[in-house]
């Protein structure tokens, strides 16, 4: 129960941090042909091509009797993923991340005209989500299974965007910065439902809850803002290492959990056999499927 709900707080600092690099990279810039194709080629190089592999693979090997990567068992289900629809396990962040490069696109053409009104619009549907109930549509249409969960990873992705454009002209006195901000981090775990100090219902709603939300974004604002960029807990050769097969590893760490559920040995063993197989995969894979395809892509964009 820990692992499962755990996970849960890396996925809202990815859509957190998905939208701070959207706007601090693009807003401001102007919405022309070259930087449209630039921001389209980077967003679908990183994430689109590995998904789509690991997608098909899984879909594949279970028609031929392979289980262990992941449950996409018919043709429904297949192209409900692969229109970012429906995510089975921990694919399911990956469709809320392609429609926030759709709603980005959206944000940067009225950041071009009112800057300002981006904050306004986010409050606004702030208040709609928590008003709602935070709504998560889900069933089946035509046969194809679908579960749209953007509404509810939504105003972390705001977060982030809002914060995005206030990274540059922010200046913060020196005073202000210290290394000590980085224990911040420590705030995840005691989130956790299980050892969670919070006595009250919202420490069991995650996603329904603006208190979390308000406690992942004074993370992210104390590790982004407040700690210096020497930091050497942050800034180091396995940090490095780490974020640049960070995706790889999300996307395939679930199937080698469950291969080595499989085996019989002791816990501990498991532990440290998941580390290496998942460090290793996550290398492979960013090493020739990630790098090579954003490679490709970017070769054959029209504004090359």
């Amino acid at each position: 129960m820990v692992q499962s709900r755990a996970g849960q707080y890396g996925v809202m600092l990815f859509f957190m941090l998905s939208g701070f690099l959207m706007s601090y990279l693009y807003i401001g810039k102007s919405f022309d042909k070259s930087n449209i194709m630039s921001y389209v080629t980077a967003r679908i190089g990183k994430v689109v091509p590995l998904y789509l592999v690991i997608v098909f693979s899984s879909y594949l090997l279970l028609s031929a009797g392979v289980k262990g990567v992941y449950e996409i068992s018919d043709i429904h289900e297949l192209i409900s993923h692969v229109f970012f629809i429906y995510g089975e396990s921990v694919l399911w962040s990956i469709a809320p991340e392609m429609h926030f490069y759709f709603l980005f696109v959206g944000l940067w053409l009225l950041a071009i005209w009112r800057p300002a009104f981006i904050y306004v619009l986010i409050a606004i549907v702030l208040s709609i989500l928590y008003f709602s109930n935070f709504p998560r549509p889900h069933g089946s249409f035509l046969g194809l299974p679908y579960d749209f969960h953007v509404f509810r990873s939504l105003p972390y992705f705001l977060v982030g965007v809002a914060l995005g454009m206030n990274y540059k002209s922010l200046k913060l006195p020196v005073y202000l910065k210290s290394n000590w901000f980085v224990a911040a981090l420590l705030l995840i775990p005691l989130m956790y439902p299980e050892i969670s100090p919070v006595n009250s219902s919202a420490r069991m709603k995650m996603w329904l809850s603006y208190e979390v939300l308000f406690v992942m974004s004074f993370v992210f604002f104390s590790v982004v803002f407040l700690v210096p960029d020497s930091n050497i807990l942050l800034a180091n050769k396995v940090g490095d290492f780490l974020g640049r097969v960070s995706y790889s590893l999300y996307l395939l760490h679930m199937p080698i959990i469950v291969q080595l559920n499989k085996v019989e040995m002791a816990i501990e063993h498991k532990l440290v056999c998941f580390i290496v197989f998942s460090l290793m995969a996550a290398y492979l894979s960013e090493r020739f499927i990630e790098r090579p395809a954003i490679k490709l892509i970017r070769r054959r964009s029209p504004s090359n």
